[in-house]
């Protein structure tokens, strides 16, 4: 019989589980607050349970965890871990560092299947869905790095690493619980961003839900064929889809959304892509326009434009009054794309 993940159990189930065992129900309360606050990776490291019941435990449950596999530095400050999983599968998470903020950058999926033809996740097959402890010890893992490195926890989480979050929405959701709830990390909601590259569907069950936290529309194309082309998930949630689940998010949640937008070389960067880019942003309750640096990966054949076509973009977008910020690429001397280093050594994923 296979020993079921102590995590994946409520509060309530373990004081019923100790209970059953004869055991005070406020160990129930210890172990859960080694679980989630104190991140014990192992049942040996509860140094307040006696040892029969940490014995117990261990026959009962397994414990899995994230553990770090690769660690990339940059100049810039950014690192990059590869983590694994207690099967070998790699999924990646990056640490993001300002003067203001520290930033998770965190995965949902091992690989993906939405296939965008500029990511290197999208060249991968997608394993499986992420665990909601695994996407929690993203977080944990990546803010123990912060405090080692910047002597600062995070600030910021955002879910625009490996795999689309909405096509693993219980998950995610979970996760941000714990994450948020003063039993796990007590974050604020409002300091999580989750990145989709548009899945109408479910963009209007986060407004049902009348989440808490940030939306982001990794856009890319304001059109359809363009879209098409780079993003397949576009045939089937278009443009009119999207920009009607956007404001239906909105007016369930009254959270404005940000709209993501990679600049392609000879591709989405003349003023007519820029023509397009601001019919979409005044269909939608869009706060902020993050115009991106490409990060080129092997797999692909685009690249970065010349960077008087960038300036010429911004200056058009800001005389036609879009709030746009340029957001630089970092990590640029490692693997900073995402799926980048994940996809190295393939053959042990």
């Amino acid at each position: 019989m296979v020993k079921p993940n102590i995590r994946h159990l409520a509060l309530s189930e373990l004081e019923e589980l100790f209970a059953e065992m004869g055991e005070k129900k406020f160990r129930a309360r210890q172990v859960y607050e080694w679980l989630w606050k104190k991140h014990a990776h192992s049942f040996d490291e509860m140094t307040n349970l006696g040892k029969e019941l940490r014995a117990q435990l261990s026959e009962k449950f397994t414990l899995p965890a994230l553990a770090v596999n690769t660690t990339q530095h940059s100049n810039d400050g950014t690192i990059k871990s590869r983590f694994q999983t207690v099967e070998g599968h790699l999924v990646e998470g990056v640490l993001i560092p300002t003067d203001e903020r520290k930033t998770a950058c965190v995965s949902s999926q091992i690989g993906c299947s939405l296939s965008c033809k500029f990511c290197a996740t999208g060249y991968m097959a997608r394993k499986r869905n992420l665990n909601h402890d695994e996407i929690y010890d993203e977080v944990v893992l990546i803010n123990r790095q912060s405090e080692e490195t910047y002597q600062q926890k995070l600030t910021n989480i955002v879910f625009m690493g490996m795999g689309e979050p909405l096509l693993n929405y219980k998950n995610m959701m979970k996760a941000i619980e714990k994450i948020t709830s003063p039993d796990g990390l007590g974050m604020s909601p409002r300091r999580i961003t989750v990145s989709t590259a548009g899945v109408a569907k479910m963009i209007r069950q986060l407004g049902d839900d009348k989440v808490k936290f940030k939306l982001a529309l990794s856009l890319h194309a304001a059109n359809d064929q363009k879209r098409n082309e780079i993003m397949p998930i576009n045939e089937s949630n278009n443009l009119k889809e999207l920009i009607s689940a956007l404001n239906y998010f909105y007016k369930q949640t009254k959270s404005e959304i940000t709209l993501e937008y990679i600049l392609f070389q000879n591709f989405n960067e003349s003023l007519a892509d820029a023509d397009d880019l601001i019919k979409v942003y005044r269909q939608v309750p869009a706060d902020l326009v993050n115009i991106i640096e490409y990060n080129p990966i092997e797999m692909a054949t685009f690249k970065k434009p010349l960077e008087p076509v960038v300036d010429q973009f911004m200056a058009y977008l800001e005389k036609n009054k879009v709030n746009a910020r340029l957001r630089r690429s970092r990590g640029k001397d490692i693997d900073a794309a995402c799926g980048q280093l994940a996809n190295k050594d393939l053959t042990t994923i």
